[in-house]
């Protein structure tokens, strides 16, 4: 009786032990069971650490650092970016830095208003993945101009990228008729008079200029700089002990250097330095001018110049105001007043003048200009002139 008892027993304990042993086993469960004792899971996916750059600086390189976890799985990991043109590149990760690896964007890349990058991952198995961001949504890096940078680059663009600019210009001026107050004698040679014979001096007082010129505009705390040549032949009354229609003849030959300050955005200052020959030597002359409001734009300028300094060899000085005014997308419109002494007269007369400027498109542009000049209020004459520009 014992005897079945105890097999009775036995034959449930193995049919039970029997039955655990192919009962099913949860996911987590079954892979422990398939993990040797004192060992972890193997991954199947790795993954990286990097600290996201929110901003940087214009044309200096973007170094990116990051850390990889189960680098054995990886085959390669590109830093993925765009730039502000809409060009797509990568660059690789590499060895380096404090965190492990290092992938260095070029500085040429940054740009204004920024960039974006994406982290992407292959696998040893040859699957790819994005582990930082998405080619469909990079994160941004704003790249911050400086002020001075940005300034610079608002006002190339307006002018269409051209910084040389290459001109021509012309330009008569007539006073009439200027009559002496002293009777002189009459030089010898004279074809109008007789030698010693005591004559009222005469002239039609007029002079014309003519000169070509080029500026380079760097459009910073120096907004341009330029040259010009240029000779000026005219005649005026000037003081003689003898009447000789030859030497009341004046001119000069000229160079001249100028620069533009930007003291403000809507306040420039410009000065001039010439050197010139005229029929009595050598000489030299300086000019300046201030300009209130838009340089390329509606402004007052208020300015001086001066050809030949001093008695040696003077050729006369103007003062003027000049209102540019934009009278459309291509057209600019300026009234001047000048007073002047030029050439080498010995009063201040009063020039009226207005010009009109158009912008013809492809960088050339045109200046017509005319008035009218006068010394004495019985006395005056007509003035006229134009130039020709190019920028590039």
């Amino acid at each position: 009786m014992v005897t079945r008892t105890f097999g009775k027993t036995l034959a449930v304990f193995a049919a039970a032990a029997l039955s655990l042993s192919f009962a099913p086993r949860d996911a987590e469960a079954q892979k422990a069971a398939d993990v040797p004792p004192g060992e972890t899971p193997t991954p199947t996916t790795p993954r990286v650490h990097h600290a996201p750059i929110a901003s940087a600086e214009p044309g200096t390189k973007l170094v990116l650092e990051a850390s990889f976890e189960h680098a054995e799985l990886i085959r390669n990991v590109l830093v993925v970016y765009q730039t502000a043109l809409g060009e797509t590149k990568a660059v690789p990760f590499q060895r380096g830095g404090e965190r492990g690896y290092i992938a260095v964007i070029p500085g040429e890349a940054l740009k204004a208003p920024g960039i974006g990058y994406t982290i992407e991952v292959e696998q040893m198995n040859g699957t790819r993945f994005s582990a930082f961001a998405s080619r469909q949504k990079f994160h941004p890096v704003s790249v911050i101009e400086d002020r001075t940078d940005a300034k610079e680059r608002a006002a190339l663009s307006r002018l269409g990228g051209r910084r040389s600019v290459v001109g021509v210009a012309g330009e008569y001026v007539g006073f009439g008729k200027t009559t002496g107050t002293t009777p002189i004698p009459c030089a010898a040679g004279q074809p109008t008079c007789t030698p010693g014979e005591e004559v009222l001096p005469a002239v039609d007082e007029q002079y014309y200029r003519v000169e070509a010129s080029y500026t380079y505009r760097p459009l910073r705390t120096v907004s341009e700089f330029g040259f010009r040549l240029g000779l000026v032949r005219g005649w005026s009354l000037v003081p003689l002990s003898e009447y000789n229609e030859e030497r009341y003849k004046v001119g000069l030959n000229f160079g001249a250097a100028r620069i533009r300050f930007r003291l403000l955005d809507l306040w420039h200052l410009e000065t001039e330095l010439q050197t010139s020959v005229t029929e009595i030597g050598f000489s030299v002359g300086l000019g300046a001018s201030t300009l209130i409001g838009d340089p390329y734009g509606s402004k007052l300028i208020l300015g001086f110049e001066s050809l030949g300094l001093g008695d040696s060899a003077p050729f006369g000085n103007r003062f003027y105001s000049r209102l540019d005014l934009v009278a459309g997308d291509r057209v600019l419109v300026s009234p001047i007043v000048e007073v002047t002494d030029m050439p080498n007269a010995e009063t201040y007369g009063v020039r009226l003048i207005g010009e009109v400027g158009i912008t013809l498109g492809r960088g050339f542009s045109v200046q017509v200009r005319g008035g009218y000049q006068a010394r004495r209020s019985t006395s005056g004459g007509p003035g006229f002139g134009g130039s020709v520009l190019y920028a590039f």
